[in-house]
């Protein structure tokens, strides 16, 4: 694959690794390049291109800092703490660290998705999926970097990625909101 315009030799690097990955689990994927994008808001362009919304990823803890989670959720969704906490028996939940995301799946902030779990070896990060996202035939993330966008069918996320990278998933359902309604 051609080296992004937007992307340093050592993110480069991680984003290949990304391609690597996906072609040994022979899953296809649409690909979109665009400036850094490290919110919701500033990948409208990237939807665009893909034809569909971005995935919203959330990297979380809990108080103790003793157990982290990878919340994915549409991005028009809003996280609201006190439904997600419900559903994992998990009080206290606030957003980790950049230095605990990158320890933990090797990836900067704005560039966390689903596809950073094959760092995670020791199996640290427990990936939750808002029903929508599983509801949904395809998916939108970075490649471990926020300068490209994929999109690939979430059965092969599911079927192909999670048990290649030693993940299992937990599926929980946040209602729609506005963002006065935002816990955090």
């Amino acid at each position: 694959m051609e080296h992004s315009k937007f992307t340093s030799p050592e993110l480069y690097e991680r984003e290949e690794s990304c391609y690597r990955l996906l072609s040994s689990l022979s899953i296809p994927f649409e690909r979109c390049e665009h400036p850094a994008a490290d919110t919701i808001e500033a990948c409208a362009g990237a939807e665009q291109m893909l034809g569909h919304e971005i995935c919203k990823n959330l990297f979380l803890c809990n108080r103790n800092k003793t157990r982290y989670y990878l919340l994915l959720l549409p991005g028009k969704k809003v996280f609201k703490t006190k439904y997600l906490s419900a559903q994992i028996g998990s009080s206290r939940l606030s957003f980790a660290s950049g230095e605990d995301m990158l320890e933990l799946l090797g990836l900067a902030p704005g560039s966390v998705s689903i596809l950073g779990l094959k760092n995670d070896l020791e199996n640290r990060v427990t990936l939750l999926i808002d029903e929508d996202i599983l509801s949904d035939e395809t998916i939108c993330c970075h490649p471990c970097v926020n300068t490209a966008t994929l999109k690939l069918r979430t059965t092969d996320m599911l079927e192909r990625f999670l048990p290649f990278v030693s993940h299992s998933y937990q599926s929980v359902f946040l209602p729609a909101g506005t963002d006065d309604e935002t816990e955090s």
